[in-house]
C-alpha cells in the first residue's frame, strides 16, 4: 500500500475557508481524487481537535477495548462471564444465532 499523503493542514484549511474550489486545491497540493481530498481534510480536522476521530480496528490507542476471552465447556457449551453478561446487558433465556464468518464466528441476538 503507497504511503499516506501528507499536506500542510492551515495552508489546507485557509485554502478552504477562502472558498477554493475543488480543483484547485487539488492542483495546489498535487491531490489526485476529491475522495483524498476529502479524506486529508477530514484529518486535519481530527488533528486539530475540531471532529472526533473514528476508533477502529487499527486505532490501538486510548479508545480501544481489550478482547475477551470465552470458552467450550466439557458439554460444549459456550462460557461467558459474569463480568460480558452484564457488560453486554444479557438476560437469562435470551436466544442467540451463530454464524461462522470470514473473520472468524459472528454471535447475533435474535
Amino acid at each position: 500500500m503507497p504511503r499516506k499523503k501528507t499536506v500542510n493542514t492551515e495552508k489546507l484549511f485557509k485554502a478552504i475557508e477562502q472558498g477554493t474550489p475543488a480543483k484547485e486545491i487539488m492542483n495546489k497540493f498535487q491531490i489526485k481524487t476529491s475522495a483524498q481530498l476529502k479524506a486529508l481534510y477530514l484529518d486535519a480536522l481530527v488533528a486539530q481537535g475540531q471532529v472526533k476521530g473514528i476508533a477502529g480496528r487499527t486505532g490501538g490507542g486510548p479508545a480501544a477495548k481489550k478482547a475477551k476471552n470465552i470458552m467450550v465447556n466439557k458439554r460444549g457449551s459456550l462460557v461467558i462471564t459474569r463480568e460480558m453478561v452484564e457488560e453486554f446487558g444479557f438476560k437469562t433465556e435470551d436466544v442467540f444465532s451463530i454464524r461462522k464468518t470470514k473473520a472468524g464466528v459472528s454471535l447475533k441476538k435474535a
